[in-house]
């Protein structure tokens, strides 16, 4: 056994000892059957953002947009080769790019090495680093040393040995989900959204979550940054739309008993952060995501487009649809960008 205790209000075991999947083991056949029960009209919305979206790195300076670069083929760049010049007799013109990408720029999974927590999971009164399902960082995910150098210099690469993204993308990510449409009621204001504000909309529009459903969370902030066109306001992004409470213990205890396997939202956290300052010794400053990644292996997705879906919904009286958003197949990653698929 990795761990002799678990963090109170975690599942780590319950799908067994060296379980990397989370709450994705809770997408089944049966829940894929859902899903596709879910679409009649066969329409299908694309819910990722130009991935060059937020623009710049005024919203995050850690993070940059996408970099294309030639590949090179016989010392020039192959964009536009003509094979012409290996052969006079072809007339083939080739391109090939290369990426850099920031994994947590745009529209993206986190996967469970994204989050963990300080914890004393040997119980020896030591608290060090682990992650979910009492994977401890050095031990067991990304070592002491680097596992190998950056190919571009720079500082050194250390790939998630455990918990990468690339075991979420195995699955296929699809199955049930619905629609909680916070700005169809709250406008695009600032507002932290507690569960009974959550629980207010989902009645009002008959929204029901089943156990192993996705969940999508549509606030408006997305739809902004379209808006915005690669020039991000990023005064006016902070005073704006819905964020998740995660300082509300009802929040967090529905998040959990709801048996859900992924929350994805438009905003960029999900919830509010940083979480207001509470009287502790120790805490999160991202209680929404220590329970979710930390504690119960719910994936989260954030920055995902989801305002044409959230208005063909709302006008055609509906909440559920097929969702298939795997990942990248990126092994070690702690995050990936996605393209996700809606189907209605």
């Amino acid at each position: 056994m990795r761990y002799h205790q678990r963090p109170t209000g975690s599942n780590w075991g319950d799908f067994g000892p060296d379980d990397q999947l989370g709450r994705l083991n809770l997408l089944t056949p049966d829940k894929v059957r859902e899903g596709v029960a879910e679409v009649r009209a066969g329409l299908s919305f694309c819910l990722s953002l130009p991935l060059d979206l937020p623009g710049g790195s005024k919203f995050n300076p850690r993070r940059r947009p996408p970099c294309l670069t030639p590949v090179l083929r016989n010392e020039k760049s192959n964009i536009n080769y003509q094979l012409r010049q290996d052969d006079p007799y072809l007339t083939d013109v080739l391109c090939d790019h290369a990426v850099t990408l920031y994994t947590q720029y745009s529209t993206q999974w986190d996967s469970l090495a994204q989050v963990g927590s300080l914890y004393d999971v040997d119980g020896d009164g030591r608290q060090q680093s682990c992650f979910y399902n009492g994977y401890t960082a050095e031990r067991d995910v990304f070592g002491i040393t680097p596992v190998r150098p950056d190919p571009h210099g720079g500082f050194p690469a250390a790939p998630a040995r455990k918990l990468g993204i690339e075991h979420m993308a195995a699955t296929g990510v699809q199955g049930r989900a619905v629609m909680i449409d916070l700005e169809a009621h709250f406008g695009r204001d600032k507002r932290a959204v507690s569960f009974r504000d959550l629980r207010q909309v989902m009645e009002a529009d008959n929204v029901e979550v089943r156990p192993g459903d996705m969940v999508c969370i549509h606030t408006g902030f997305a739809q902004m940054l379209v808006e915005m066109g690669g020039d991000p306001d990023v005064h006016r992004l902070e005073q704006s739309c819905c964020d998740l409470d995660g300082r509300d213990e009802a929040l967090l205890r529905w998040v959990d008993e709801a048996g859900i396997v992924a929350i994805a939202a438009d905003n960029h956290a999900v919830e509010v952060f940083p979480a207001p300052r509470i009287d502790a010794p120790r805490y999160p400053a991202l209680p929404l995501h220590e329970l979710c990644l930390f504690k119960l292996g719910i994936h989260i997705g954030e920055l995902w487009h989801l305002t044409p879906l959230a208005r063909w919904l709302r006008e055609h009286g509906r909440s559920s649809f097929l969702l298939t958003a795997p990942p990248l197949r990126l092994t070690g990653a702690v995050a990936s960008p996605v393209t996700p698929v809606a189907t209605v």
